[in-house]
């Protein structure tokens, strides 16, 4: 494993470590949302999908194909089951009527938020204790653990959504 460390002194041990971290810092961070999606008999395919289209209203599903990386297949089960319970709907593009655009219902943005407030929480939280440096380094850390050939197309995600202020 440290052939693959370049710049930076770090063993194997704290490699490992750092990945044990990561799992179960994943694991908490989805625990309160995970309890409410099996509330609806949802999984967390489920909740990207509310979360990405409740930042995005009108996105088509092919972005959404796109930003989740899943199979047209995959995303229909999710979609139906997020249409059937009135959460998400979708309609034909203005210009190309062949589109779907997807939106949330007022009960799908209720349950985006309710979905991303222990979240938020969790984030405000372990920033504060961790310190000043702490929101660039983990921007960082997070930026630099995505793929380099999508890191272009997460940065250009991310500016659209601040230059919009969603």
């Amino acid at each position: 494993m440290a052939d693959i460390i370049s710049e930076r002194d770090v063993s194997d041990e704290d490699i490992v470590s750092l990945i044990e971290l990561l799992f179960f810092a994943y694991r908490d961070f989805t625990s309160d949302p995970d309890a409410i999606l099996a509330e609806w008999g949802f999984g967390r395919a489920h909740h990207r999908v509310v979360h990405f289209v409740g930042r995005n209203p009108g996105m088509t599903v092919a972005q959404l194909l796109s930003i989740l990386g899943i199979t047209k297949q995959s995303l229909g089960r999710v979609l139906r089951d997020l249409i059937e319970k009135d959460l998400v709907y979708q309609r034909a593009g203005d210009t190309d009527r062949r589109q779907r655009l997807l939106f949330l219902t007022e009960e799908g943005e209720a349950l985006r938020l309710k979905l991303m407030a222990p979240q938020a929480e969790r984030i405000i939280r372990a920033l504060g204790e961790a310190g000043d440096e702490a929101e660039p380094n983990y921007r960082k850390v997070l930026y630099h653990l995505i793929s380099p050939e999508n890191r272009r197309s997460v940065s250009e995600w991310l500016t659209s959504r601040s230059a919009r202020g969603k």
